[in-house]
């Protein structure tokens, strides 16, 4: 639990010393913002701070901090240094940034971010990329929730398959209807829910004070999965970098009265994330590791929803244990949403058409909510499909990362600020996305010596990119 204590302090401190220094770099002013500007009542709508800060921090929250902590925590101690130090160092700045940069540019999606920075051709690319992502977002975060509603209803699988179909019908509603409509009203209750989850559960730690590995102990150790690298840093995304975030942080970038706000809404976001990723890994670690398994009288095998449903019944209560299954369940489903309407904003600003009219949305819809029910009827088919899903998913996703962080490193070159607080988290998560690339059983296969000498190959030829690239253009910038 010390190793716990001092992470929790190191995210605080986090938000307010390397947060604050960020912003500074960034510079905010007082220019007229995006949801002023361009209001048209649908997706430009001003909206209360507190308001943007929760359901930005529900849209980046979906099963990721939960059921990625879960899993990575059995890693061992490296899940608390990767949460933390990836969180502050390159999470919340690259949400920070890629939001401030969208508010800066009129709302811009993450598309056409990238592709003002790094070129059309990239543009073109990342569009399929990052549309293809949300809608394996949507996918996934049908099914995750549908699994857990329908253990509640019962052991029958009819049941899992009714709340799919009725959380999909609800995902084509909250897609087509103003932002205000049902997210600035319900979500924010939502966000609540999951706060009172993660607070109410830290409460049991530390009541209990459970003796879990240390640190000190040494990042990882027998019983653990090892190596450590790739895997880990592919496993925790959302509770330390996320480039699905990117994808969210313009639906807010479109409701933020001032740019000053930027800090709060989505560093802060982050780092509120982080702090639910770290709670969930403790909580794993207890469960795992530390005997609480035993205590709650389940097994060791069980799969991450489960962890989630037993863990929140035998320690918080029939009605505790309700609203923080609520909280978890929420949050994937809200987050399917909003990734879904993502992406008919991203082809809406490709196709440069206008959304205030309710049919240019329906032509954007019909195509989209179709490709995401293949894959939806995928995952449940497939004994193994939401595995290769997540998989595909996860690599997906910091790759998009990657994207992101090196479009804002070259706006921060241009812009002559500091731009190594993008350009280190960029190389390193390139690092990370090759070697994974190929060592995973889903992509290459290679064995873990190919992907590691791929991996060092991408850090030179990373490296050598950027300082050809900043040579080359120094009289430019």
């Amino acid at each position: 639990m010390v190793t716990f204590c001092l992470s929790l302090l190191a995210l605080v401190l986090g938000y307010f010393l390397y947060g604050r220094f960020v912003e500074k770099v960034f510079g905010p002013d007082n220019r007229v913002t995006p949801a002023v500007a361009k209001a048209d009542g649908v997706d430009y709508i001003v909206l209360p701070g507190w308001k943007v800060f929760m359901i930005q921090f529900l849209n980046i929250a979906g099963t990721g901090p939960i059921f990625g902590a879960i899993m990575g925590a059995k890693f061992g101690p490296a899940a608390y240094l990767w949460i933390v130090l990836g969180c502050i160092f390159a999470g919340a700045v690259h949400d920070y940034l890629s939001g401030m940069l969208s508010m800066r540019n009129g709302g811009a999606g993450q598309p056409e971010l990238v592709g003002l920075y790094l070129g059309e051709t990239t543009k073109k690319v990342m569009l399929v990329f990052s549309v293809f992502l949300l809608m394996m977002v949507g996918a996934v975060f049908v099914y995750s929730p549908a699994l857990i509603l329908g253990k509640i209803c019962s052991d029958d699988l009819l049941w899992v398959y009714i709340w799919c179909i009725i959380i999909f019908f609800y995902y084509i509603f909250a897609t087509m209807l103003p932002i205000d409509k049902i997210i600035g009203k319900v979500y924010p209750l939502f966000a609540i829910s999951m706060l009172f989850m993660a607070v109410a559960l830290m409460a049991v730690l530390f009541i209990k004070w459970p003796t879990l590995p240390e640190l000190y102990d040494g990042i990882s150790g027998e019983g653990f999965i090892t190596p450590i690298f790739p895997a880990l840093f592919i496993t925790i995304a959302c509770g330390a970098i996320s480039g699905f975030h990117a994808t969210q942080t313009p639906l807010m970038a479109r409701c933020v009265k001032s740019e000053k706000m930027g800090r709060p809404m989505f560093y802060g976001a982050m780092i509120t994330e982080g702090l639910v990723a770290l709670i969930w890994a403790t909580v794993s670690m207890y469960f795992f590791y530390g005997g609480a398994a035993q205590e709650l009288g389940l097994p060791l095998t069980l799969q991450a929803p489960e962890v989630v449903t037993g863990v929140s019944e035998g320690w918080l209560g029939t009605f505790g244990g309700l609203l923080a299954m609520l909280g978890v369940v929420a949050a994937p489903i809200t987050s399917g949403d909003t990734a879904l309407r993502s992406a008919r904003l991203i082809i809406a600003e490709f196709l440069h058409l206008e959304q205030k009219t309710i049919m240019k949305r329906i032509w954007i819809c019909i195509p989209l909510f179709g490709a995401t029910f293949l894959l939806l009827y995928f995952n449940i088919s497939d004994p193994d499909g939401f595995n290769i899903i997540w998989s595909y998913f996860g690599w997906g996703n910091q790759t998009l990362a990657v994207f992101t962080l090196w479009a804002i490193t070259v706006y921060l070159v241009r812009e002559r600020k500091a731009y190594w607080i993008t350009l280190l988290p960029a190389i390193f998560m390139t690092v990370v996305c090759s070697t994974f690339l190929m060592v995973s059983k889903n992509a290459f296969g290679f064995d873990m010596m190919v992907g590691y000498g791929v991996g060092g190959a991408a850090l030179i030829i990373s490296v050598a990119w950027f300082c050809t690239w900043k040579y080359k253009n120094g009289k430019h910038i």
